[in-house]
């Protein structure tokens, strides 16, 4: 006998426990949550959060909640580290902000309750924000569904008072969610990713995955003489960072073999100690050539580094982009830098173009030294 074949296609979800370790800094989509949950605002008997909350991170989105399918919503983020509530309601629209730093790298507990018409945040015990809101067009008695999420937004982003960008690395535990025991939904790709025992400020590369940017989206040219800048403070081992544009490419990377950094070009190669110990790179790009910690430089005659970098090419840290052979053998950074600057500015991690879901923007941990050596 001859079956025909039938091909079933189905969205998997991963169950998670609201209660355990949470890390938010890995997720695969900017502004989709991490994890979701919803309940029958009939089931509903307490209008209170709480949870453990860390993070070295200034901004990015914490926790959410709405009804009427996103009609009325409320999130939780930080602003220059500091508590923002917005809340959307029928015809208004509010946001405040206020209250002590929390991206001090120490855990804090964190309430979220709902008293009447006001929010009420709570920083260890201690009231940090209240947000009052009536509207005349709201409705008193609520039905239907109350959905709640982590790390990111289930409205458009567009409906904010005050933007701010979503990608938080920060970690949760402890959590209970109004008085639900529910499990909270997570797509199919998404990965647990422990998080680290003690933090300190820096962007972790853990060996896989680099971060991205577009040279036109960063610090330009101020004089020819000094050139564009990118200054590199840490410990690591493997790529440091690579330039692509088109018919160039440039990598800045450790031989297996002899441990030694190759400065990459078409035109040639030279060498320089590699950062074992900790250490700043600078590494400036000049009209027609490029320095690393002021010493072998490679000219490039042919080639307008300027005008390369001010209409765009890919500066990469941690590795190669892509899927060419180059990328592939590539030794991925491993390590914690500390700060990075271009042309003096610090570079957030969570503005590239692109970046790995295993990197951390905001923090390394304390121990990852002794795991370099």
């Amino acid at each position: 006998a001859k079956f025909a074949k039938h091909t079933i296609y189905v969205t998997a979800k991963t169950f998670i426990s609201g209660k355990g370790v949470i890390n938010l800094a890995h997720r695969q989509s900017k502004w989709t949550p991490l994890m979701q949950t919803s309940a029958n605002l009939s089931d509903i008997t307490s209008i209170r959060s709480f949870f453990e909350f860390r993070t070295l991170d200034p901004e990015g989105a914490v926790f959410y909640g709405d009804t009427k399918e996103g009609q009325d919503w409320f999130v939780l983020s930080l602003r220059d580290g500091i508590p923002e509530m917005q809340i959307g309601k029928a015809d208004i629209l509010v946001s405040v902000k206020g209250g002590r730093k929390l991206n001090d790298g120490a855990w804090h507990l964190l309430e979220l309750r709902s008293e009447g018409k006001f929010v009420v945040l709570e920083v260890n015990n201690s009231v940090e924000l209240i947000v009052g809101l009536h509207s005349k067009l709201a409705e008193d008695e609520l039905t239907g569904k109350i959905r709640l999420a982590l790390g990111g937004m289930l409205v458009d982003k567009q409906k904010l008072f005050h933007p701010f960008e979503p990608e938080m690395d920060a970690c949760i535990r402890g959590g209970h969610w109004l008085n639900l025991s529910t499990p909270w939904d997570a797509d199919s790709t998404w990965e647990p990713r422990p998080c680290f025992s003690e933090i300190k400020k820096g962007s972790y590369f853990p060996g896989t995955g680099v971060a991205v940017f577009n040279t036109s989206d960063l610090p330009g040219l101020k004089t020819e003489e000094a050139g564009i800048t990118v200054e590199i403070f840490g410990s690591w081992t493997g790529t440091t960072l690579s330039l692509q544009s088109t018919g160039f490419e440039y990598v800045l990377r450790e031989l297996e073999a002899n441990k030694d950094v190759k400065l990459g070009l078409k035109e040639g190669s030279e060498s320089v100690a590699p950062p074992h110990e900790p250490a700043t790179l600078t590494f400036t790009i000049l009209k027609h050539s490029l320095v690393v910690n002021s010493k072998p430089k490679l000219e490039t005659e042919s080639l307008d580094l300027f005008s390369m970098w001010k209409n765009g090419m890919l500066l990469t840290f941690g590795g190669v982009p892509g899927d060419s052979e180059e990328a592939k053998n590539t030794h991925y950074l491993r390590g914690c830098l500390e700060k990075i600057l271009v042309q003096g500015q610090v570079m957030d991690l969570d503005r590239a173009l692109y970046k790995h879901t295993a990197v951390s923007s905001h923090s390394c941990p304390t121990e990852a030294m002794n795991e370099l050596t």
